[in-house]
């Protein structure tokens, strides 16, 4: 085997040795770069909200739309995909992924006919189901490949791929489609889309003849004494691990408090460019709008990457993630209010604030939930995690959505500080049983 002629590393154990491959980093890597190219969808079509409307003659709601309908092909979908993960392995679930994200972008190719606005939204929806294969894998991936003192932080950087794709989401439609004010060069935004679309299936064909070729299931050896006995073990049926999953108290006050976290997110990424337009009246208000919303994804790529080195090594992953919630809680009041100052910059500044604790609390809510959960199949704890999420995200927008448009956005955002702060108050209740880790110290001391 090619694998097996890798230089490896080996931890430093007098007795009992475990091997990790440096094409580890290869494999995180790509998947990266997928998860990517399929989350740069999902903000990819709502921030030019205002654009859409006019040239495809279609409603502020149908565009959200195209956004929650991520959410809504999730939660159906996720106890299928969890299992093929779980039984099927890795290789498996990220080939069907990265094969469904660029069929769906070629699908949006041919939709850029001022007519053909269902045909965009049946590319989007085959783009979205393939997310079932993207979200629940980083945590699964990390544990898979990687050894204890790495883990954490091959999540941070496994979520980093998806929180990249939405930054550039946010900002790379609103600078290459033009606003046009004129009728008669309407044309001139379905170049636009044509141009941005065609780019984007490109890089996805790439993506998945890479993948083809160089992703690998798992390597030749596991690279820790957990992930050992994990494997030995694997043959407790996915009925079961369901049963024990929803039977662990505190894993069900993650799941409802993970899914508020990221609902609220996702409501506030959805809404992004409508609170921002109204507030604000210039030319060029679109590409700011845009240009927060990569503020809020980019300062949260960096919680993630920060939040990962600290548990890496201090392994307080309760005392991390609730720390990290209620700064979610101030970031949300912060960013409620500071529309009413009238800056821009002063939106940019709050918008950072915010999206550095509210994103970098992702990663926070896999781990700790491996590591109560343990020795539950990370994809099958994490895509429930993410199917809270998407239930959360569905309901928030939706009300995001109402209140708006028969209230004021302060009251819709001051509620949505109140779903984090009773999102804060369960993460307290979680009692902090950490399994994994109690195995990784079972195998030190084992080889004393």
């Amino acid at each position: 085997m090619e694998e097996k002629k890798e230089k490896v590393q080996v931890s430093e154990q007098p007795e009992r040795q475990y091997q990790v491959y440096n094409l580890r980093f290869a494999i995180l890597l790509l998947f990266v770069a997928y998860s990517t190219s399929n989350a740069f969808q999902w903000t990819q079509l709502v921030i030019i909200t205002s654009i859409l409307e006019k040239y495809y003659s279609v409603s502020t709601l149908v565009v959200y739309w195209t956004s929650m309908i991520y959410m809504v092909t999730y939660i159906p979908f996720i106890v299928p995909a969890s299992w093929l993960l779980d039984k099927k392995g890795l290789r498996m679930g990220v080939l069907l992924g990265s094969f469904g994200t660029c069929v769906g972008s070629w699908i949006k190719v041919f939709s850029t006919n001022q007519d053909l606005f269902y045909l965009t939204f049946i590319g989007q929806s085959v783009v979205a189901v393939s997310q079932i294969f993207v979200l629940g894998v980083p945590a699964q991936l990390a544990a898979t490949w990687f050894p204890a003192d790495q883990v954490s932080s091959a999540t941070a950087v496994g979520v980093f791929g998806n929180q990249l794709g939405v930054a550039l989401g946010f900002v790379i439609p609103a600078a290459v489609v033009r606003d046009q004010i004129n009728e008669d060069d309407y044309h001139l935004i379905g170049t636009d889309l044509f141009n941005m679309f065609l780019v984007v299936a490109i890089i996805t064909s790439v993506i998945f003849i890479l993948v083809i070729f160089v992703f690998k299931d798992e390597p030749p050896t596991p690279p820790t004494r957990a992930q050992e006995f994990k494997e030995a073990t694997q043959d407790e049926s996915y009925l079961t691990s369901i049963k024990n999953l929803m039977t662990n108290r505190g894993y069900l006050l993650l799941l409802v408090s993970y899914g508020m976290n990221v609902g609220v997110f996702y409501a506030i990424s959805t809404l992004l460019n409508t609170i921002i337009v109204k507030h604000f009246d210039y030319e060029g208000v679109t590409e700011d709008a845009g240009r927060i919303g990569l503020v809020i994804v980019l300062s949260g790529m960096l919680g993630s990457m920060v939040c990962g080195i600290i548990l890496d090594k201090t392994h307080q992953y309760k005392m991390t993630t609730f720390i990290v919630y209620v700064f979610s809680f101030i970031g949300m009041i912060m960013y409620t209010f500071t529309f009413r100052f009238e800056s821009i910059w002063i939106v940019y500044v709050t918008s950072a604030a915010l999206g550095f604790f509210m994103t970098g609390y992702l990663p926070l809510g896999f781990e700790f939930a491996a590591e109560i959960t343990y020795p539950e199949s990370e994809g099958t704890s994490s895509g429930l995690l993410n199917a809270s999420a998407q239930i959360f995200g569905i309901l928030c927008t939706m009300l995001g959505e109402w209140m708006f448009r028969v209230t004021d956005d302060r009251i819709l955002n001051s509620c949505l500080a109140g779903v984090l702060l009773l999102g804060s108050i369960m993460t307290m209740m979680i009692k902090p049983d950490y399994r994994r880790q109690a195995a990784i110290h079972a195998e030190k001391c084992a080889n004393v």
